[in-house]
Order: C-alpha cells, then structure tokens, then sequence
C-alpha cells in the first residue's frame, strides 16, 4: 500500500464503532433487552441496532473507504462523503433508537422519530453505496474479493430497504398492504441480508485480502473461492429476492429459508476451506496476534453454523435463535473486526507517520507500534466470554450471561485502550518514535491523503 491514498475519515468511523459496541456491552451487562425482555421488544431492538449499525456497520464502512481501494486499485471515488454518511448514519440511529423508546412508552410519541431515522439511515447508506460503488465502477480490473464486496453492498441496500419498510410501517406513516405483509413476517430476511450479506460476505472479502497480505500468503483465486462466491450469491437472492416473494405472494417462505439455508452453509465451508489454505500457505513463519484471533473468530463461525444444524435436528431453534445471533455477531463477526482493527490500526498509523520519509530516516516497523503479549490477554477474555455466554443463553441462565457481558465489556475496554495506545504511538521506541519528517497523529482522522 505504499503510494496509496488513506481514507481522512476511516479512524472516525472505527471510533464511533467502538462506542457503539462498548455501549451495547454496558446495556447488556445492566441487564437490558434480551434475555430479560423478548427478541422482538423495543429494549432487544435497540440492542440489535447498536450491534448492527453503530458497531458493525460503521466498522465495515470505515474498513471499506480504506480497503476498497486497495482492492481494485483505484482511489476512493469521493474522500469528503464519508464524512456526511457517518453524520447521517450516527444521527439517524440515534434517531432509530428513540422510535424505539416511543415503542416502549419512554419517549412522548409525537415525533416522528421512524421517519426521521428512514430517512437518515437511508441517505447515510446511499452515500457510502454511491462512493463505493463508484470506486469499484471505475477500476480497470476487479479481483475476486473485490467481487464479495459488491454482493455485501447488494444486500446493505436490501437491509436498508426493509428496514426503511419496516420503520415507516411501525411508526405509523405507511399502511400500504405489501409493506404491511413485509414488516409482519420479513424479520428473518432483513437479519439475513444484514447479518449474512452485507457483514459476512463483505467480511469475507475484505479477509481474503487482508489474511493474505498479513499473512504473506498468495491472493486466492481458486476453484473453492468462486464456487464460495456464487454459491453464496445465490443464497442471498434466494433468501431475500426468493422470501420478499414468498411473502408477498403468500408462499412457503420456510421452505424458501430452508433452500437458501444450505446453499449458504455449503459456501462458509468452502470459505473455512479456502482461509485454511491460506494460513497453510503463508510464508510469515510467525502469525501475529489479528491472525491468531482471527481463528478464534473463524472457530466462532464454525460453531454457529454447528450449533444451527444441531438446534434445527433438535427442533429447538426458534427457542435458541437469540444464542445463535450472540455467537454469530460477537463471536465471528465482532471477534474478526476487533482482530484485524489491532492490525488495521498499527498499519494505517504507520503508514500515516512514517510511510512519507521511509527510506529517508531510520523508522520502526509496523510491529513495533504494539505490545502483542500485553494485549493477548484481553482478545483471549473476550473469546472466552463469548463463547461461555452463549452457553448461559442456551441454558437460560440470566445472572451468567451478564457477568459474561460484563467480561465482555472489560476485555473490549482492554482492546481499545491498546488501540489508542497504537495510534498515539506510546509503544514505540523513544528514539524511533518521531524522527525528522514526522507528525503524532490525529486520534480520530488522518492529516495525510498519501503515504
């Protein structure tokens, strides 16, 4: 990446993110929305959003100004929209989160907070699909990574559909019958497009690429990765083109699930087989620390997809649905972004600072602005919590979840500390720390387009 552009507001959106996951553990650990309340009361659902759009999403957006780029070789089409989309994004959620609160009757139901969060989400999302988007439009080539991004950029455009649908119906400002039917039963298709479209297969994009370039290890373009990403492509528009359809035309929309179900579990399969090879075919002898936690993460993944096939031959999935979304998003999709966001952060910050006078003074290396042995500690607390967590939502044993949420919370609090730590460069030898030339970096953005 050397002569790369860095994205400005990158380090913006990975700070909002972990807010919005710190604040959602803190809630969890009070004990606030599920288990204690439904999955679908208002409580859960403000949980839910700050997972999947203050934490998860704003993780993936920030990742993807800087790495979509990186991927089709071509600078980010717009560097100054990524601001207004965190702006949009972060104020309609907070909006979302009212119109929730009106649901519960702890906010005055005048406002019509639905609306104002359809249409900020909305445009937040339309502007980082329109940047993208037109990054990738105007690259020469387009590797295969490249080509998961785009299916994750289709399915966050289903999700902020139905999830406009779902906001306009519930807060009373559309009845129009199809959208009616739609917010009745389409809950599992825009889990499904956000969950596993728009997260997980952009996460999977992006670490083909980045595992690789980690790792030392050769771009994937085998036979097993394309029949990943068609596979997975066709599960996605069976779930989400083929439901909306079953819905609207009262068909058998399990069945449709049911179809997609396994055209998806055999596409992770072959995505496990795929990073699998690549750690096999590595030429970094020692794995640093995002790549070890990155199997734990991948490990995570597994075990959701195992515990799934066990519940559904059990016939208890529908009660044990919440355990398999905590594992899904805090174990495989949380665990993946807090272990590449320890590498991503040292890189960019190296980048930033010593990528324009390399060759010129004497620099560390990226290495050399963390402390891996300090911060194992807490990736392996939060693993563990994640994993013992699930088990007390599977046994249903509320005081154990939240000690486990409140493991969770340190062990996050302990990654973000060695964070900030990163980009304030305090790990780095004195002498090496700023030589002439060089500039301690903003917190929250970056000073320099070209490394």
């Amino acid at each position: 990446m050397i002569g790369a552009s860095l994205s400005r507001w990158t380090m913006s959106y990975f700070a909002a993110a972990l807010l919005f996951l710190v604040a959602a553990e803190a809630l969890m650990t009070l004990g606030y929305g599920f288990p204690r309340v439904g999955l679908q009361a208002p409580e859960t659902l403000i949980l839910v959003h700050l997972v999947a759009i203050g934490w998860l999403s704003l993780l993936m957006c920030g990742a993807l100004f800087q790495f979509v780029p990186v991927l089709v070789a071509q600078p980010l089409h717009n560097d100054v929209l990524p601001l207004p989309a965190l702006v949009s994004l972060v104020v309609g959620l907070a909006a979302l989160i009212l119109g929730f609160l009106q649901l519960a009757g702890h906010v005055s139901p005048a406002p019509p907070f639905f609306g104002l969060a359809a249409a900020l989400l909305g445009l937040g999302f339309a502007l980082v699909l329109w940047n993208l988007a037109r990054t990738i439009w105007a690259a020469q080539t387009r590797p295969l990574p490249s080509l998961f991004v785009i299916v994750g950029l289709a399915s966050v455009a289903a999700t902020a559909i139905l999830g406009i649908i779902f906001a306009l119906v519930v807060g009373g400002l559309a009845a129009y019958d199809p959208f009616v039917a739609l917010t009745a039963t389409g809950l599992p298709l825009h889990m499904i497009a956000g969950l596993g479209g728009w997260l997980t297969f952009a996460a999977m994009g992006v670490s083909y690429r980045l595992l690789a370039m980690f790792m030392l290890a050769p771009d994937l373009e085998r036979r097993s990765t394309k029949t990943a990403l068609y596979l997975g492509s066709a599960a996605l528009a069976v779930a989400v083109v083929g439901g909306v359809l079953a819905i609207l035309l009262r068909g058998n929309l399990a069945l449709v699930l049911s179809a997609a179900g396994s055209l998806g579990l055999v596409a992770l399969a072959l995505y496990g087989a795929d990073v699998i090879h690549l750690y096999r075919r590595r030429k970094r002898a020692h794995i640093e620390l995002n790549g070890r936690m990155a199997a734990f993460a991948l490990a995570s993944l597994a075990a959701s997809v195992v515990l799934i096939c066990v519940l559904l031959a059990l016939g208890r999935l529908a009660d044990h649905v919440g355990a398999v979304v905590f594992l899904f998003a805090f174990g495989w999709l949380s665990g993946l972004g807090l272990a590449q966001l320890y590498k991503i952060v040292a890189f960019l910050t190296w980048l930033e600072c010593y990528g324009p006078v390399l060759g010129k003074v004497r620099t560390p290396r990226v290495q050399d602005l963390v402390v891996e042995p300090r911060a194992t500690k807490w990736f392996w607390l939060y693993f563990l919590s994640v994993w013992a967590g699930t088990a007390a939502l599977i046994v249903d044993y509320l005081p154990a979840f939240q000690a486990c949420a409140a493991a969770l919370l340190i062990a996050t609090a302990g990654i973000v500390a060695h964070l900030v730590r990163t980009r304030r460069l305090v790990d780095v030898e004195t002498a090496l720390r700023l030589p002439l030339g060089v500039r301690r970096p903003r917190l929250l953005f970056s000073l320099s387009h070209q490394t």
